[in-house]
């Protein structure tokens, strides 16, 4: 394999975003609940659910070097939920909380999400909720154009005592929430289908479009890697996955042989000296295999990035 270190000289105008296309239901494992099916009618549609719902009571907790595991169990079931800054932690009711041993949990990861194949299994939940004795319920699903969830079951009514927040801390209005995964905290609904409510508190999960003229930093950051740490390798430039992928908001889990990113509903696993990469429950290929072309450092080829930022 060819393979040089070359000298940075010029900027690059590689990197161009994209909107967020909402990805499609996938199937559930543990507690996902498959609705608006009957089990003797084929006909019907299934909806399935694109979060993975856990619940439990925490019984112990280990503080590691980035994350915190949290031990849960609920009767003969014991799961371990990893926790770190990127996790959302609120009550029943909307608050920002600090997770205890001894609270009951609710955890909301996503389906597609790839999972460490030991035992208990382990989840990196996007959201955590603590219930308390306060009135407050929780949704966290995807919600379309007309703020309607999967199931059909909850349509938002957004009004003007409803607090909007997006993960990133851009601005929110009420036009942003429509073909989104959301994170909802409301107290009352209709008696109809689907249910209506005027939610107290909306999070957004995914990405929020640009306005026109409005830059990046993200962006200009990962550009600026780019140009100081590449290597050329039979052609293709290669970029270090780690550092790109963690400044555009991914998760990064080494698996040893390479590494799982992940955010919102979209998953990665790479793994150094193949070409073949999976993408959800996709195949995908590189030109060039990923390498460990510096110690501790994956390099990926740059048109990868470019699909990070679509």
């Amino acid at each position: 394999m060819k393979m040089t270190k070359v000298v940075p000289f010029a900027m690059s105008a590689l990197l161009i975003g994209g909107a967020v296309v909402a990805p499609t239901a996938s199937a559930n494992e543990g507690e996902a609940v498959v609705t608006n099916a009957t089990d003797n009618n084929e006909q019907n549609p299934q909806v399935q659910s694109i979060f993975i719902k856990i619940t439990g009571t925490i019984e112990n907790v280990e503080k590691r070097k980035d994350s915190t595991y949290y031990t849960v169990k609920e009767d003969e079931n014991t799961n371990v939920f990893v926790v770190n800054d990127d996790t959302l932690v609120y009550d029943n009711t909307g608050k920002e909380v600090k997770l205890q041993k001894g609270d009951k949990v609710t955890a909301f990861t996503y389906a597609n999400k790839p999972m460490l194949m030991i035992y208990p299994p382990q989840y990196n939940p996007e959201v955590i909720i603590v219930e308390t004795k306060e009135i407050g319920t929780v949704e966290v699903d995807f919600f379309n154009k007309e703020l309607v969830n999967t199931d059909n079951t909850l349509k938002l009514n957004v009004g003007k005592e409803t607090e909007l927040l997006s993960l990133s801390g851009k601005k929110v209005k009420a036009e942003d929430l429509a073909e989104q995964h959301l994170l909802v905290f409301y107290t009352i609904a209709t008696m109809s289908i689907p249910a209506q409510t005027p939610p107290s508190k909306v999070v957004v999960l995914d990405t929020i479009a640009q306005e026109p003229g409005e830059t990046d930093p993200s962006k200009a950051a990962v550009q600026e890697i780019i140009n100081n740490d590449f290597y050329e390798v039979e052609g293709t430039k290669m970029v270090p996955l780690r550092l790109i992928a963690e400044e555009l908001g991914f998760k990064v889990e080494s698996t040893g042989k390479g590494a799982i990113i992940s955010k919102g509903a979209l998953s990665y696993t790479i793994t150094r000296g193949q070409k073949e990469y999976g993408y959800n429950k996709a195949l995908r290929y590189f030109k060039v295999a990923p390498a460990l072309l510096e110690p501790t450092k994956t390099y990926v080829p740059v048109e990868f990035v470019e699909e990070l930022m679509k």
